[in-house]
């Protein structure tokens, strides 16, 4: 069955977009498979284990996680929401963006985010919610694989993911776990291709689907932030 996701993706052919979708070698807006970009230190091997897990994802920020449609809800509904949600909303400035380890991953947060960043993850949760589908107890094992706080565990029951609301946190991955001998490699080469000078503005939310399982998150629309004149 078919998931979908409300992502911040940049937008398309822009530098920061072309940059994470070389790092995971694949394009959620066309669907292609891309080559390896050239990564110091990083043979072809390494490259395509270090990023297999957020390869299936794309690029992006989540904002609503992956989710199914409730009965009655329709893929077209989602359109229609994600149009209203953009319509009289400004763009939002977050700043410039660090390479960061969070974990065992590598990527990419804000230097200082704005609170206003966590009030429209908030947002996104909330206008969406009325679409998703309750987690099967397969998918809440899932989800609960690796033990959560007790007040993440209420979260994941309530919206379906458990880093939301307070345990929200923007970040655009770029690996999957490396292992730390790795990780400072790793780190060096992605800084030395990564856009950072550029601040980023984030100035659509985009409508993802992931047809089955074994299918990569693939871009539906993006929806612009417009504020009607």
């Amino acid at each position: 069955m078919a998931r979908y996701a409300l992502y911040f993706t940049p937008a398309p052919g822009s530098p920061l977009e072309r940059f994470g979708a070389s790092v995971l070698g694949y394009d959620a807006y066309t669907g292609a498979t891309l080559d390896a970009p050239p990564l110091a230190g990083i043979d072809i091997e390494a490259w395509r284990r270090g990023t297999e897990e957020p390869r299936r994802y794309g690029f992006h920020a989540t904002l609503k996680a992956p989710f199914r449609l409730r009965d009655g809800a329709t893929p077209d509904q989602l359109r229609d929401e994600a149009r209203r949600f953009g319509r009289g909303r400004e763009p939002l400035a977050v700043g410039r963006l660090a390479l960061t380890k969070l974990g065992s991953f590598l990527a990419l947060v804000p230097e200082a985010a704005p609170e206003s960043l966590g009030l429209l993850a908030a947002e996104t949760v909330a206008a969406f919610e009325p679409y998703r589908a309750d987690l099967t107890p397969s998918e809440r094992a899932r989800r609960l694989a690796k033990p959560l706080p007790p007040r993440q565990t209420a979260l994941l029951d309530r919206w379906g993911y458990p880093h939301v609301f307070e345990a929200f946190r923007f970040h655009m991955t770029l690996t999957g776990p490396l292992a730390p001998d790795e990780q400072a490699r790793w780190a060096d080469a992605l800084r030395a291709l990564a856009p950072l000078d550029e601040p980023l503005v984030i100035d659509a939310l985009t409508l993802l689907v992931q047809d089955a399982p074994e299918r990569s998150f693939r871009v539906l629309d993006r929806f612009p932030f417009e504020v009607a004149l």
